[in-house]
């Protein structure tokens, strides 16, 4: 069966804000110039705020410009913040510190990241944006001479022996004047633009961490709406980069989460039991007592910043939000670039729409790059591009350092410090301490099991699994031999398994492909970058309520 197509203008991969951002600043634009602009967004959840994951506060600094009547149009910003925390916390004790420039929350919003796209959403409707949720991208489509053509969706009903089934549907074919690429932290599609236009060339490598969630519903005597909390120390040592939340909402409600630095070095580190094991500390277990979680979910974030920036554009194409990078880690945010950024793009791309004939080749925006540089989001990564850095060596020695680039250097140091590959750093098992995680109490600190069972996530049984091997062998003869098959621990889902026969022989990893909730942790923490993390059928995966 051969594939139908479609025509638009533009075509964005990704529902998230900053794919959103750029939908809606385009029809914006033709509405202004009484212009025509055809704007489709393809989502790979379910519906739209599915699969996003965040805190999160939310600055709205990006909102002001681009729907400066948000309140009035009932924009789900509902709890102000009105108190910053931040603690070092000891193993049964914390120590109080100074809230650093960029944690200080005034005038920001404690909110749903879902919700307010899925308000976005309908803002770009109203406006004549196209969006289709449940589609995912698997494909890049390319015109004769290299450039982006636009993507294809993947097939549906296609079974796990590789043949149609029953149920079978070709993918559809997306063209268009111009693609922008919106997909997120590590996006499967972002990876292969990398590598075809070389657009990591000069720049340091991307740098990740996890980020683990939950919701809670706490008792109301233990609820503070508009209270932003931030830990750092234990549970992890000093060696490894993270960080807690405790993000006060609306209704009772309690967001908690941790985020670990994908450069950690002990292969026996398990983000997930590192997270259950923070909320047993005194000072935090007190808020949950009582409560009932409600949701669960975790995500990979991008940490590099300002060095790690990839070029942009590309002929036919540009890369916006997470998937290109924009997170500014010491603020905890990057909502706000993501939608900036989106918001350039669009401007960019409408040029281009409505310049260009409908056939023939694309152009390449490198004014989007250039219009990127001069806005508020590279002065705003420059000025924090050595925090993140300067913890390779260690919680106290990043403590001082971000000391001394905040209050004495403003920022403005001279030098700029430098990333590594995430996937390099791990020691072998045998050169680190084996770390023993308490049993959860199914009350505070929970299983894996039950934790993605209260994701939501769902993924058509019948399916080659998206969870691909490049070598079948390495996951038995390097990962288990010389790290202690570490897939079982960064994976916050219970996806990878190592099973033995009943007298202890015979190792053999098992996916759990089922199970992702496309964090993509595995596609960056592999050590020999043996796992490839490709999109399944549409509509798979988590379905995030309120996250």
């Amino acid at each position: 069966m051969e594939r139908e197509s479609m025509e638009f203008d533009v075509v964005i991969v990704g529902a998230g804000p900053s794919g959103l951002a750029a939908a809606i600043r385009l029809r914006q634009l033709a509405a202004e110039k009484d212009s025509e602009v055809t704007v489709c967004v393809l989502e790979k959840g379910s519906e739209v705020g599915a699969h996003i994951l965040s805190g999160a506060v939310f600055e709205p600094r990006a909102l002001d410009e681009l729907i400066p009547d948000w309140k009035e149009r009932g924009a789900p910003l509902n709890t102000p913040a009105t108190e910053d925390k931040f603690m070092l916390l000891t193993r049964s004790g914390s120590i109080p510190l100074p809230t650093p420039p960029q944690m200080r929350n005034h005038g920001n919003y404690i909110v749903s990241l879902g919700n307010l796209c899925r308000w976005l959403a309908e803002q770009a409707e109203e406006l004549g944006v196209e969006i289709y949720p449940g589609f995912a991208a698997a494909e890049i489509l390319y015109n004769d001479d290299g450039s982006v053509k636009g993507v294809a969706t993947g097939d549906m009903g296609i079974g796990s022996d590789g043949q149609p089934t029953e149920n079978h549907q070709p993918g559809m074919e997306l063209h268009a004047k111009q693609t922008i690429f919106a997909e997120g932290c590590r996006g499967s599609l972002t990876k292969g633009l990398f590598d075809r236009y070389n657009l990591r060339d000069g720049v340091d490598p991307q740098t990740y961490g996890l980020g683990i969630k939950e919701l809670w519903e706490v008792a109301p005597e233990k609820h503070t709406p508009g209270r932003v909390v931030h830990t750092i120390g234990w549970p992890l040592d000093s060696t490894t980069y993270g960080g807690t939340f405790l993000y006060h909402l609306e209704d009772n409600q309690v967001a908690v989460g941790m985020v670990v630095g994908l450069d950690y070095s002990n292969p026996h580190l398990s983000p997930f039991e590192e997270f259950q094991r923070f909320k047993t500390h005194p000072r935090v277990r007190a808020t949950f007592e009582g409560g009932r979680r409600i949701a669960y979910g975790a995500r990979a974030l991008n940490e590099g910043g300002f060095q790690s920036i990839p070029k942009l554009s590309f002929p036919g194409g540009v890369l916006v939000g997470a998937a290109a990078g924009f997170m500014n880690v010491p603020k905890v945010k990057g909502s706000h670039t993501a939608m900036k950024s989106g918001m350039l793009a669009a401007e960019a791309a409408f040029d281009a729409a409505t310049s260009e004939p409908n056939s023939g080749n694309p152009s390449e925006l490198t004014e989007y790059g250039d219009a990127v540089k001069q806005s508020w989001i590279w002065a705003e990564l420059k000025k924090v591009r050595n925090l993140r850095p300067s913890y390779r060596k260690g919680l106290w020695l990043g403590m001082v350092y971000s000391a001394l680039d905040i209050f004495v250097l403003h920022g403005r140091a001279p030098w700029t410090f430098r990333h590594h590959s995430d996937h390099e750093t791990l020691k072998r098992a045998d050169q680190a301490p084996v770390i023993d995680y308490p049993r959860p109490d199914g009350v505070i600190s929970f299983d894996r099991n039950s934790s993605v069972f209260i994701s939501n996530t769902n993924h058509e049984e019948n399916q080659v699994t998206h969870l691909m091997l490049k070598d079948d062998s390495v996951p038995i003869d390097i990962n288990l031999a010389l790290y202690d098959a570490p897939e079982q621990r960064y994976c916050p889902a219970g996806v990878y398994e190592i099973l033995r026969d009943d007298n202890g022989g015979n190792p053999r990893l098992q996916i759990n492909a089922q199970n992702c909730v496309h964090c993509k942790t595995c596609d960056i923490k592999d050590p020999t970058q043996n796992i490839v993390w490709t999109v399944p059928e549409g509509g798979g995966g988590p379905n995030y309520p309120n996250m």
